[in-house]
């Protein structure tokens, strides 16, 4: 039970101070790529000893397909990630809604400016390069544990700065599904891009991740 409410509230410091960024403090890429990996960051370190800090279903089911996690644990990792998310979502409504901001933006991702193939590449390839961080990073064989957290928070941080303008760089289901059940709209239908493509650009990492030795 530890291990999933660690999920659940590393996940919910992830989305509650990256979404928080975007639409109650209104940053620019940068504050927002910042908050996003720091929040993962703080999170690794604080929760990460207990659950192997995930976060993120993507990451979840590159673990369950290199063996370093069980299906049991998976399963129960992911539905503790999106009930973080989706509680982290309902405070960030609350507040926003105390500013007098529209309830309908509360940092959903969303592509108005590029088709669905672009999207689900885009989301698909920094979900497939930041996979790889994570897997290598976590290395029993050539992995640093001491700077693991950092690591992958200053990664999620370039990416999302990176994918901001194009798709909002979600790189995490969980991430995704918080905000759009409350915004709904085109961030609701577009949902399924942000499930699908970060779990093929997820999948495909961990049999890449094994061509550099990162399982045994």
């Amino acid at each position: 039970m530890r291990k999933y409410i660690s999920e659940f509230l590393g996940t919910f410091l992830l989305v509650f101070l990256g979404t928080s960024a975007v639409v109650i403090a209104k940053g620019d890429a940068l504050t927002i790529g910042l908050a996003f990996g720091l929040a993962i960051t703080i999170s690794a370190y604080s929760f990460g000893g207990i659950s192997g800090g995930h976060f993120n279903p993507a990451v979840t089911t590159a673990m369950l397909i290199n063996r370093r996690i069980g299906v049991v644990d998976a399963i129960f990792y992911i539905i503790s990630q999106i009930i973080g998310a989706i509680c982290a979502s309902f405070f960030i409504q609350v507040f926003v809604k105390a500013l007098g901001y529209k309830t309908t933006a509360l940092g959903q991702t969303d592509f108005p400016s590029i088709n669905t193939g672009t999207a689900i590449l885009v989301e698909g390839l920094i979900t497939f390069l930041f996979l790889m961080v994570i897997l290598n990073v976590t290395s029993d064989d050539h992995g640093n544990s001491d700077f693991a957290g950092l690591v992958i928070g200053i990664t999620l941080a370039f990416l999302i700065i990176l994918a901001l303008n194009l798709t909002g760089g979600s790189l995490n289901p969980a991430r995704s599904i918080g905000p759009a059940i409350f915004a709904g709209g085109s961030a609701l239908s577009h949902l399924w891009v942000y499930i699908v493509a970060p779990e093929v650009g997820a999948i495909l990492a961990a049999f890449c991740s094994r061509l550099l030795g990162s399982e045994y």
